[in-house]
């Protein structure tokens, strides 16, 4: 069990919104186990709202699955809602989730702006909303956790650029409508902008991913290979699944392999294409933490504690206050002491034995 609402890693910054120090100090009351919850609120069963974007990414069934086992081990229940990327549906379900009066609605937002309207609405009624893992924009948040997710772009970059300081750079990004599609951009550019600046890499296409939608990823790749004849060095890819169709795009040249691509999520497909060296790395989020502290978090709200933390983000409306999990870089030669050790994955499962 987590103690407090304090940071655990470092700070993150989008392409609107900033990380700024807070003076709030950390709260020393917890909710030891469920007694804790019954007796807080023994007029009712706690129930806290989970509205998802998607349920259609490897990642997202594993945060639900670990975030619903998280909560009922404190004595509550979960709602779990998905909207497979349709703004209007998510708003939709949030008001049903609403209307039956969760304790706490914890939000991941299709699209960050669209989300401050489940926000307002949960606020009409008396109920907080966490924003998870994905921040909510121009609204009045009450909690944001993540991992740092302009570090987790600083690593992509770090890893692509060890292995290519010099040459043709595409840079496959996420969904625009997505915060922490900027927030990786704005880290990546962080490491790549002092090897532009004097010439050594040269950003010869640079587009955002529809909807994270890995075949997206693949006719941008496509574009790229086309517009530069070919003429590709490294690509940096903002997720697990848009690597997986720049490779796919890369392969139709004979080109995979020769071309280091970068991901994130740790998502299986892209542990087994590292072991077989069509994708160069992985950024790894240690998703058990991250569901488990905010199940806790959740909780904690539901029955009227105060949570503080020493960080927040800036929304382009407030500073909200956030907690950020340090994310960690994964190639060939961390996966076992990293993922596998872990549990995230299976050994067997990523390198495909018996």
């Amino acid at each position: 069990m987590l103690l407090t609402a304090c940071s655990l890693g470092g700070a993150g910054s989008g392409a609107d919104a900033g990380v700024r120090a807070g003076t709030k100090q950390e709260p020393k009351q917890q909710v030891d186990d469920k007694q804790s919850v019954v007796k807080a609120r023994d007029d009712h069963q706690v129930v806290i709202g989970l509205s998802l974007d998607t349920l259609e990414e490897e990642r997202w069934k594993k945060d639900r699955d670990l975030f619903k086992a998280a909560v009922e081990r404190l004595g509550a229940e979960v709602d779990v809602q998905a909207a497979n990327g349709d703004d209007a549906k998510q708003i939709a379900q949030a008001e049903n989730m609403i209307s039956r009066g969760v304790d706490v609605l914890v939000v991941v937002p299709h699209n960050a702006e669209a989300g401050a309207a489940i926000v307002a609405k949960a606020h009409q009624a008396g109920i907080k909303v966490i924003s998870y893992d994905r921040l909510i924009l121009n609204a009045d948040v009450d909690l944001y956790i993540s991992f740092d997710n302009e570090k987790a772009g600083e690593l992509q970059a770090r890893a692509i650029v060890s292995k290519v300081p010099k040459g043709n750079y595409v840079l496959i990004e996420g969904a625009d409508t997505d915060n922490n599609a900027h927030m990786f951009k704005k880290g990546q550019m962080k490491v790549l902008k002092p090897f532009v600046d004097r010439g050594d890499i040269r950003i010869v296409y640079d587009q955002f991913t529809k909807e994270w939608i890995p075949a997206n990823a693949r006719a941008n790749m496509e574009e790229a290979l086309k517009a530069n004849h070919n003429a590709i060095d490294a690509v940096i890819a903002a997720n697990d699944g848009t690597a997986g169709g720049v490779i796919a795009a890369l392969t139709g040249q004979q080109m995979a392999s020769h071309i280091p691509v970068s991901g994130m999520d740790a998502e299986l497909a892209a542990a087994q294409r590292i072991v077989e060296g069509t994708q160069t790395m992985t950024v790894y989020k240690p998703i058990p933490k991250l569901a488990e502290a905010a199940a806790d978090l959740a909780v904690r709200m539901a029955i009227g504690e105060k949570v503080s933390t020493v960080k927040t983000v800036f929304n382009k409306k407030i500073d909200v206050p956030a907690i950020l999990l340090e994310p960690i870089a994964v190639d060939r030669l961390n996966m076992d002491a990293t993922i596998i050790a872990d549990g995230f994955h299976q050994r067997a499962d990523i390198y495909r034995t018996e």
